[in-house]
């Protein structure tokens, strides 16, 4: 954008959108630096959260399950949008309304009615956890790459990818997910953030990962949860900005 052609409603638009960021994030950490009845400022509610016993543990335990949700997400999502846009299939329209049955659906009967549907094996292991994270993040994930695959020329990169002697699998690895690597970044940033941070089918399944976690410690010390809580969030932050700095920058241009 040129400083001669700046757009002052888009301007005044992602100011107020990053105020709404920025403003409680600004104040929850100002509230994590004090040093309670002592007066003052210091980080000694930090250096608390990561001398927990279980700190560590709960972390790594949400960050994989998030990981391991992100690359379910990509593994079903990426060829079953890639087969809607080439064969033009009427159940477009269809897949479309029920990927957002996710944002209607309470909770509570979801939780419940998934878990009894799940292998028996699968219900008594924390394994379950990804896959229902999946779920919740469809409507976000789906159009993230729906968007993506509507911007290139699909049909044309895999029928050239299909004439060079490449399989079905080959072409969507190498030629369609370079292509729309924005767009994936964009998904893997919805979908981890949502599944590192879901709190209320883990307590309704009753798993214990970071956020409940969370929850259990607030208890004894309320401005260490809130230190532990700026960490949860610096935490997938950290990684989707180095998803996104490692993709080229040509790419993101050509999918664009």
């Amino acid at each position: 954008m040129k400083l001669g052609k700046l757009n002052l409603p888009l301007i005044i638009t992602l100011l107020l959108f990053g105020a709404f960021v920025v403003i409680p994030m600004g104040s929850a950490f100002e509230y994590s630096i004090r040093r309670g009845l002592e007066g003052g400022y210091g980080l000694q509610n930090y250096l608390w959260a990561v001398r927990e016993e279980d700190f560590s543990y709960y972390l790594i335990r949400s960050t994989w399950l998030s990981a391991v949700t992100v690359l379910i997400t990509l593994v079903i999502l990426v060829p079953t949008l890639t087969w809607i846009h080439l064969s033009n299939s009427k159940l477009r329209e269809l897949i479309d309304g029920l990927s957002l049955l996710p944002l209607v659906i309470p909770v509570v009967a979801f939780a419940v009615g998934a878990q009894i549907s799940f292998p028996e094996f699968i219900q008594s292991s924390v394994m379950e956890l990804p896959f229902l994270y999946f779920i919740l993040a469809l409507p976000y994930a789906y159009r993230a790459l729906d968007i993506g695959l509507k911007a290139i020329p699909l049909k044309t990169l895999s029928e050239a990818a299909r004439s060079a002697g490449a399989s079905w699998l080959r072409a969507i690895v190498i030629v369609i997910l370079p292509v729309i690597r924005s767009a994936v970044t964009a998904t893997i940033a919805l979908t981890f953030a949502l599944s590192i941070g879901e709190f209320t089918m883990t307590v309704l399944l009753h798993w214990d990962t970071f956020p409940t976690w969370v929850t259990y410690v607030a208890q004894d010390n309320l401005l260490g949860a809130i230190a532990i809580s700026m960490i949860a969030l610096l935490v997938p932050f950290v990684l989707i900005s180095l998803v996104a700095l490692l993709t080229p920058e040509k790419e993101i241009k050509e999918s664009n």
